[in-house]
């Protein structure tokens, strides 16, 4: 007589992370600028601001509405970019201008939610362009991100084809839940927005990071975590086994990182308008 043998492994999990201010020190579109400059992608005028919008983005970063104008304005900006080219603009400085800024913390956290069996998914509302090579420095398994429609001729139409933002990244990681067969309930999750909160909601684990004002609220009203990352280090000089290649990446969106980076310049040249 055959026996039933019931499986009793537990669920898979995962730990999501936003990226920029969570596992990099900065917005990882506007590290770039001075790549996509040279590459003729945006003028002067704009690599110029670059600075001023980094310092908006660190300092206060940017709340709903701004985003959505930023959204708006990307949808005219990327237009006739080439797919190719923004992607061997990011392959070819991606080491000198990314690793210098990861934290170590971050890297540290990403290392042991491997070690405990954990899959690492990196969901930003930048794009694949960027994201991507990023997650598969620091050895995510997945990328969320926003995707851009791309032409027959290999170059962004304008339209926005999936935005990776707010109450969307939730709905990604849940999706991803359902393929993946992760346990939501004993997933985690790191942002540094409020804008993330739908996403820190959905998980069993949420962790503010470096948080802003508003999700550092949120996070001493419900009992959340709070840590304090501070300390970028070269993968290669802390945690060699990061800098290997990673587990097969798999895009759940992508887009063009690049977009971010002239909307936060534009939204940086609108506020400076504003003050004068």
């Amino acid at each position: 007589m055959l026996r039933v043998v019931e499986n009793h492994s537990l669920p898979r999990t995962a730990a999501f992370f936003d990226l920029d201010k969570t596992v990099i020190a900065k917005s990882s579109t506007l590290t770039f600028s001075k790549s996509f400059y040279q590459g003729g992608l945006i003028n002067r005028r704009a690599a110029l601001r670059t600075a001023y919008a980094q310092f908006v983005f660190l300092v206060g970063g940017l709340d709903h509405d701004q985003m959505e104008r930023m959204r708006e304005y990307l949808s005219t900006l990327c237009r006739g970019w080439n797919v190719q080219q923004v992607k061997d603009l990011v392959a070819e400085t991606l080491h000198d201008l990314i690793d210098p800024i990861i934290y170590d913390e971050a890297a540290s956290l990403i290392e042991r939610h491997h070690t405990a069996g954990r899959d690492v998914v990196i969901v930003s509302t930048s794009g694949a362009e960027v994201v991507e090579p990023i997650g598969e420095l620091l050895g995510a398994d997945r990328v969320v991100a926003t995707r851009m429609v791309v032409g027959d001729d290999g170059c962004f139409t304008g339209e926005v084809e999936y935005y990776a933002y707010g109450p969307t990244k939730a709905e990604a990681i849940k999706e991803l839940a359902e393929s993946e067969g992760y346990d939501l309930a004993r997933c985690y999750a790191y942002s540094d927005s409020a804008t993330d909160l739908p996403m820190l909601e959905a998980v069993g684990h949420p962790h503010a990071v470096n948080p802003d004002r508003t999700l550092r609220r949120e996070a001493l009203a419900r009992g959340w975590p709070i840590l304090d990352f501070h300390r970028p280090v070269r993968l290669k000089k802390r945690l060699p086994t990061l800098s290997v290649p990673p587990r097969p990446t798999l895009v759940a969106a992508a887009a063009i990182g690049a977009v971010a980076t002239a909307g936060l310049v534009w939204y940086a040249s609108r506020r400076r308008g504003s003050v004068a």
